[in-house]
């Protein structure tokens, strides 16, 4: 009877993991069909590149602040209602944008496409609290796999909509978060149960009380008690780091190959694919069998290591053919390294605080998001088109030497 009960709780665990990713993949094919079109809504508006700019860090800005919150507030109400009312935000966001004909409506839209943006980190917390931590390096992935297929998928589909007209991919993905939104409410089950949840009475006129409740809904605060934590502060200083590397080179590349190869979209809509595939076949069939075999720290070690020979080749490519290697290392090395670190800051909180962790970690990281493309055009234009991954591999280098501190691995890291 025992054993039966074990097996249907696996069975239900393993039937929540597929359902979350399933969720996700859906919400980013409706992201990955929306962003590479984003500054051509802005133009129809308003034209200028450095308003796409402004526009795209006040995005990654509304999501620092309110990120934080929703982690916080999924530990206290459940991750399911949570991430339904992102989904369901996500909708409207979508919907604003494909009849935005003015700019505050414009800016409305990705206001409200940042506050809802935290489905991420709540369904890493989600699968924090479902997974055993020899298992949640693996299950982590699945998120970084979801990621891979919908930024390969989404694009394809947002460029054939965007021939018909260029409201029709923002009105599709629309269609697509509010149905997702249902999807979740009928098949979705809740991870966190009531007795884990961290308890805020908000009914309370105590002052004490009320603190809790604003330092809930401050992106800083919450960082600030987490980084007294020394191995989180340390972990989260070699995410940051890599998160530098990747915002710029992404947002870089299409620039990068048109200078020095001469790519157009076509080109580079293949080469994303490409990607895709790559994050896919990496976090989605390799990453667990590796993790098994090398443990957390020694997979994010080997990952980094990767990541900055790839970023190096890259940068020095002087053939189109090149950048498959060197870019394909790159999503290998990332496959490896982000999940098998996000693990590792799970394991240093207790099963209450991972939405507040996931929330942090990932305000923290949209304060990258902003940076990172900053300096990479800065440096693309006044040092040249290799610079910017130059600095990338700089900075895993600088990533990789934190790591190495030995208060930065668990016990059992590194005694396994």
């Amino acid at each position: 009877m025992i054993l039966c009960q074990d097996t249907d709780k696996h069975l239900m665990k393993r039937n929540a993991l597929a359902i979350l990713f399933l969720a996700v993949f859906v919400d980013l094919v409706g992201y990955g069909m929306i962003v590479p079109l984003l500054p051509f809504y802005v133009q129809r508006v308003a034209p200028g590149a450095t308003l796409v700019g402004i526009l795209s860090g006040f995005y990654a800005m509304a999501q620092f602040l309110v990120g934080p919150m929703l982690g916080s507030l999924s530990d206290r109400f459940g991750r399911r209602p949570v991430l339904i009312a992102c989904l369901s935000g996500t909708s409207l966001a979508y919907l604003l944008l494909a009849i935005a004909d003015s700019l505050p409506l414009l800016v409305l839209a990705l206001f409200i496409d940042g506050v809802t943006g935290g489905n991420l980190s709540i369904a890493q917390a989600s699968i924090a609290d479902s997974t055993t931590p020899d298992r949640r390096a693996r299950g982590l992935g699945l998120i970084g796999a979801a990621f891979g297929l919908g930024l390969m998928v989404g694009p394809v589909i947002g460029g054939v909509l965007s021939l018909t007209n260029l409201s029709a991919p923002a009105l599709v993905a629309s269609m697509l978060a509010f149905a997702n939104t249902l999807f979740a409410l009928a098949a979705l089950p809740e991870s966190l149960p009531p007795e884990r949840r961290r308890l805020i009475p908000l009914d309370s006129a105590k002052p004490s009380h009320w603190s809790m409740v604003l330092r809930v809904a401050n992106p800083l605060a919450n960082l600030i008690v987490l980084l007294r934590i020394v191995t989180i502060r340390r972990v989260l200083m070699v995410v940051v780091l890599l998160n530098l590397a990747f915002s710029g080179l992404y947002s870089n590349f299409p620039l990068f190959t048109a200078a020095r190869f001469g790519w157009g979209m076509f080109e580079n809509a293949l080469f994303f694919a490409f990607v895709g595939i790559c994050a896919v076949t990496t976090q989605g069939l390799l990453l667990g069998r590796m993790q098994r075999w090398l443990g957390d720290a020694r997979l994010a070690r080997v990952g980094m290591i990767v990541m900055v020979c790839a970023l190096l080749a890259t940068g020095l490519a002087s053939a189109a053919w090149m950048l498959y290697p060197s870019v394909g290392l790159i999503a290998f090395g990332s496959g490896l390294a982000i999940p098998a670190l996000t693990s590792l800051l799970s394991l240093q909180v207790s099963p209450a605080d991972q939405g507040r962790l996931m929330g942090g970690t990932a305000a923290l990281l949209n304060l990258t998001m902003i940076a990172g493309p900053v300096v990479a055009g800065i440096s693309f234009d006044r040092a040249g088109t290799a610079a910017p991954y130059l600095i990338g591999a700089l900075l895993g280098s600088a990533a990789l030497l934190i790591f190495a501190s030995p208060t930065i691995i668990p016990r059992q890291e590194a005694t396994s």
